[in-house]
């Protein structure tokens, strides 16, 4: 595929098929991903590919603690948009067409709260990669890299018929994903990709997100 047709095409899927990715289509996938550039070429990403039992049971696990009322406590830093900026109104709308198209009133609390839990159930995707960095880095010095790293899995991906979502809530509960992969706690948690064949009947896959023109964001200097 054209890389700029991947990175036009390329969208968060919320469904996925039950079949099984192969093992040796996700290791090209992270050996492709992993040629993205980072600072001095350190490479400050580690992945953990999950699939099988170790997925559902961290699934489960998740689900579990989200049910219980359990406070998540991810190893990243949580975004946040203010109430009356932009970046706020940009999720809203993005979430009202998600919520139209899955037939979610605002008013049903049980839906929407099933909504919630399949981000923490990977969207049921077949597989899962969650991206690591060394704590002996600084929390936000491989961010800009390993975002690089997680876009380049999400393009790649397409080459192989396959979908993904960048998640943070299947790694809100990090303690029941470290318990699962028996990750070391010399590691740092930072961030899931769901990741399997895309279902199209899924009504939330026909979602269609919107970007700001680039002259409403762009400031250019020094040109005629």
């Amino acid at each position: 595929m054209d890389i700029v047709e991947a990175i036009k095409k390329r969208k968060s899927i919320r469904n996925f098929k039950p079949d099984p990715v192969p093992k040796e289509v996700l290791r090209e996938i992270l050996e492709i991903a992993s040629r993205a550039p980072s600072a001095m070429n350190t490479q400050p990403w580690e992945f953990i590919v999950l699939s099988g039992d170790v997925l559902e049971n961290i699934r489960r696990g998740n689900v579990e603690k989200l049910n219980s009322g359990a406070s998540p406590h991810p190893e990243h830093s949580v975004v946040g948009w203010p109430s009356d900026s932009v970046y706020r109104q940009r999720q809203v709308e993005l979430a009202k067409q998600l919520f139209h198209l899955m037939d979610i009133p605002r008013e049903d609390k049980k839906k929407r709260a099933e909504w919630m839990e399949r981000g923490f159930r990977y969207f049921d995707a077949p597989a899962a990669i969650i991206a690591l960095s060394d704590r002996s880095l600084s929390e936000a010095g491989p961010l800009m890299d390993v975002g690089a790293v997680m876009q380049n899995i999400c393009l790649a991906a397409l080459n192989y018929g396959l979908g993904t979502c960048i998640e943070d809530q299947g790694v809100m509960y990090p303690d029941v994903v470290r318990k699962f992969a028996d990750i070391s706690e010399s590691k740092r948690i930072i961030i899931a990709i769901a990741i399997g064949y895309p279902n199209w009947d899924f009504p939330a896959n026909r979602v269609e997100s919107t970007r700001e023109p680039v002259e409403s964001i762009t400031t250019w200097c020094g040109f005629e």
